[in-house]
């Protein structure tokens, strides 16, 4: 194993850090804070954050193959034109639901973005279950309904052969698996591939590797843990210094780079005191894997 590094490169300060995305293009990190309401992009470079301030939780970001990104927004896929900081509605889904919200959002190889909703947390991990239901805005800009009665949509990736689709209902404390077709979209044949041990706490975020194993951000668990979705294993443990970690992905000019968001909303002061980091996002280098690149929305 070459040695692991952890470090944070940007300060605490996101309420939900969420939805980490390398954009190649202009060679920064995407992120999102959910309850702080807006779209960051860090630049490595400079060490510059910008960001985009919106009218709604922001639950994930995207690229977009024709420019610019596209967001989740309340209950809404929307596009963002960032140097206008323009917002347009592209979709609405949940409208029976005025108490959810989207949370965490991917696109597929196929260009479509995939996003699954939630009730609004009482307080973190607390809210009415069953309420969610995981989406795709299609490139063709319909919406399609996978399923309903989850409780916290969240990670999603999926196979290196494009066969497998991996999701997290976190209240499940399951990572899952199900047949996917690269043509269609469709999904079936639901199984669970690897169920949380207590110290882990909560799937989060997630993303996968070169090696087809996959990355599971623990939310309450302060750590990534890595997966091989063959045999349902844990083969790795990332530990952070901060207990919220929410999301990972694979970043940096070579994809060699992960990037581990996090959050401070819930934790009163003497626990921020032990975490100043909390809220913060961080780089973990040495890993000796790398990932692939996000696939743009193709709308």
């Amino acid at each position: 194993m070459s040695s692991v590094r952890v470090e944070c490169v940007v300060s605490g300060g996101y309420g939900i850090g969420e939805s980490p995305v390398w954009d190649e293009r202009e060679s920064a990190l995407l992120c999102v804070d959910i309850t702080g309401r807006r779209v960051c992009r860090w630049s490595p470079g400079t060490g510059q954050v910008q960001a985009v301030p919106l009218d709604a939780p922001v639950s994930s970001v995207a690229l977009r193959k024709s420019g610019d990104y596209v967001v989740t927004l309340g209950t809404r896929f929307a596009a963002l034109k960032w140097k206008e900081q323009l917002v347009t509605t592209i979709a609405h889904v949940d409208k029976d639901k005025p108490n959810n919200r989207f949370n965490d959002g991917k696109v597929d190889p196929a260009g479509r973005y995939f996003a699954g909703t939630m009730a609004e947390e009482i307080r973190p991990a607390v809210l009415e279950r069953n309420q969610g239901s995981l989406y795709t805005l299609c490139p063709d800009l319909s919406v399609v309904k996978h399923f309903d009665q989850v409780d916290i949509s969240n990670g999603l990736d999926w196979s290196l052969d494009h066969k497998t689709f991996f999701y997290i209902d976190s209240l499940s404390y399951s990572v899952d698996a199900f047949d996917y077709d690269l043509q269609t979209g469709k999904i079936g044949n639901r199984r669970s591939i690897y169920k949380l041990e207590k110290e882990e706490s909560i799937p989060d975020g997630m993303c996968i590797d070169t090696e087809g194993k996959l990355w599971v951000a623990c939310y309450d668990g302060g750590r990534v843990i890595r997966l091989d979705p063959e045999t349902g294993k844990r083969i790795q443990t990332v530990k952070l210094p901060v207990d919220k970690t929410t999301s990972c992905c694979f970043g940096g000019k070579d994809y060699s780079e992960m990037y581990v968001t996090s959050a401070r909303d819930g934790m009163d002061k003497e626990w921020l005191s032990r975490q100043p980091q909390a809220g913060g996002i961080f780089k973990i280098t040495g890993l000796g894997v790398k990932g692939i690149p996000p696939y743009p929305f193709a709308g």
